[in-house]
């Protein structure tokens, strides 16, 4: 039988903790490499920023507009003023962190590989590896279903940190109202019935939580912690670090960088479901 171990990646963070240079199968390309900005751009404009508060009680024409822009010209925005408790985001945070710091061993409890060879979605571990020079992630992740509640497959959820599944599931109650409120303006700009999206999902339709944890690299200028991609989701609600940046968004052909958050704002993404939902 030929040796398929390479179809099994290891955790990222094990290879940083005990390696001088990334294996080749994280390294990008020279075609990569050439004429690519890794650095990024700095954003021409800050980061639009919607007054969720104001925007779902009153429907604020400013905020509106402010949306409406932040739609057309980027595709993202933050949020502020959207009803989830600093306190609570930063216990997500810390839970998620503690768990990334566990023995593997531990984090293996939770493991994205059946019998450790067959890959499933949720869990914890890398993305799967279908080809032998397939270019991989510099990062571990924590892949969860979070709704419909009924559906969450619980052997996945880490039981350690003790907070971490009163946390996600705190959590994800927060961001599924975020997320109603988000659909429930957008069709107001468009002149749309203001629950035309939020009925269009059902309550069954599938959420998942995704932790990212990207360990130090020897030479990060030669991995990419997440490749590019496009979301495919509706909506993504993205709760970034306080104290590091990292997120590039890519418009016209450039490549920006995104501001680590501040004050606790949330960061929302539109995925391409919405775009098909929306005809663009």
């Amino acid at each position: 039988m030929a040796d398929e171990s390479w179809r099994l990646p290891n955790s990222v963070q094990q290879l940083a903790a005990n390696m001088q240079e990334p294996p080749s199968q994280y390294l990008l390309r020279e075609q990569e490499l050439l004429g690519a900005n890794l650095a990024g751009a700095e954003m021409p404009e800050p980061v639009p920023t919607i007054d969720l508060g104001l925007l779902s009680a009153s429907n604020d024409p400013e905020e509106a507009a402010k949306l409406r822009s932040a739609l057309q010209t980027w595709g993202f925005f933050q949020v502020s003023n959207h009803g989830m408790e600093a306190s609570m985001m930063d216990s997500v945070f810390t839970a998620s962190r503690e768990f990334f710091q566990l023995p593997l061993e531990e984090k293996k409890k939770c493991s994205n590989l059946i019998d450790g060879k067959h890959f499933q979605v949720e869990g914890y571990g890398n993305d799967q590896v279908r080809t032998q020079d397939q270019r991989l992630d510099w990062s571990d992740r924590l892949h969860l279903r979070v709704e419909p509640e009924g559906g969450r497959n619980l052997d996945h959820w880490p039981t350690h940190p003790k907070s971490f599944r009163d946390d996600l599931h705190e959590y994800a109650l927060k961001c599924k109202g975020i997320r109603d409120d988000i659909l429930r303006a957008m069709p107001k700009i468009l002149k749309l019935d203001a629950d035309c999206l939020v009925n269009q999902f059902n309550s069954n339709a599938p959420t998942f939580a995704r932790f990212n944890h990207f360990p130090p690299c020897p030479r990060p200028d030669l991995v990419l912690g997440i490749k590019p991609h496009a979301d495919f989701p509706a909506l993504t609600v993205l709760l970034m670090d306080n104290d590091v940046a990292g997120l590039q968004y890519l418009r016209d052909g450039t490549w920006y960088n995104v501001p680590a958050a501040c004050d606790h704002t949330l960061l929302i993404n539109i995925g391409l479901t919405m775009e098909i939902m929306t005809n663009g």
